[in-house]
């Protein structure tokens, strides 16, 4: 038998795999005795402590914002397109705008980040 860690949506669970049978066995999950530790934001990212991440990949049509600017929660922050849809990136709550990660026209991918707030 061979045990994993495995975090699934910020859970972390104590999994136990069974070896040889060609089948996998788990037990119950059961909350692991440490929390997961962070990601560590990619180089590329802003100092802020908010990171607002592309959902998707797709090209930066609008950017609405620029460094230093107050938004509020439900603002516009960047356009994307996406399979010939427009998207509205929005910001996920009141802050002020830490750094601008991409520029009308770039090419971003899932995850990549593209605004940071304060």
């Amino acid at each position: 038998m061979k045990n994993y860690t495995i975090t699934v949506n910020g859970n972390v669970y104590e999994v136990t795999v069974e070896e040889g049978t060609g089948s996998a066995a788990a037990a119950a999950p059961k909350a692991a005795p440490k929390a997961a530790a962070p990601k560590a934001a990619p180089k590329s990212a802003g100092a802020g402590a908010v990171k607002v991440a592309a959902p998707m990949p797709g090209k930066i049509l609008k950017v609405n914002v620029t460094a230093g600017q107050a938004v509020k929660k439900g603002d516009v922050l960047v356009v994307l397109e996406a399979m010939k849809m427009e998207n509205e990136i929005q910001a996920p709550q009141d802050g002020t705008v830490a750094s601008v990660d991409t520029s009308a026209g770039a090419t971003v991918e899932s995850g990549d980040v593209l605004v940071s707030l304060n």
